[in-house]
């Protein structure tokens, strides 16, 4: 998502962008965008600076640190940046300040649900469909 500086009024302006997944290269082992990124700026100009509040929408596929169950989850970001700039720079380029917000909201440990069961650690099964005669070590 780039800002051309120049112009933006003085009572500011919204962009709207979709971002392929692609383009943010954010795929990891236990989580991947599905859809494209849906990008919304609230953009302002001040004397040296140009602030822009983002909206970011998308779908995610993580798996379950617990019970390796994939699922579905969606993203849902705001961001609040700020770049200072001068009269030579005509534009700002957001995608790398998107990428990381994204991924700075990732989940360390993605749960498929709050209280997921997880596996038994003895026979592997998958305690949330049904409890196996294991006993834990």
């Amino acid at each position: 998502m780039k800002i051309y500086v120049n112009q933006i009024p003085l009572e500011g302006l919204i962009l709207r962008e979709e971002i392929p997944a692609a383009q943010l290269d954010l795929d990891t082992p236990v989580l991947r965008l599905t859809d494209a990124v849906k990008a919304e700026a609230k953009v302002s100009r001040g004397i040296n600076c140009v602030s822009a509040h983002l909206t970011l929408r998308s779908a995610l596929t993580a798996v379950c640190s617990r019970c390796l169950a994939e699922f579905n989850t969606g993203l849902d970001r705001e961001l609040e940046l700020n770049y200072p700039v001068d009269k030579t720079q005509n534009m700002i380029d957001l995608t790398e300040d998107i990428r990381e917000g994204i991924m700075l909201d990732y989940p360390i440990k993605p749960l498929c649900k709050p209280d997921c069961s997880g596996l038994c650690p003895v026979c592997g099964a998958d305690l949330n469909i049904n409890k196996c005669g294991c006993k834990a070590a």
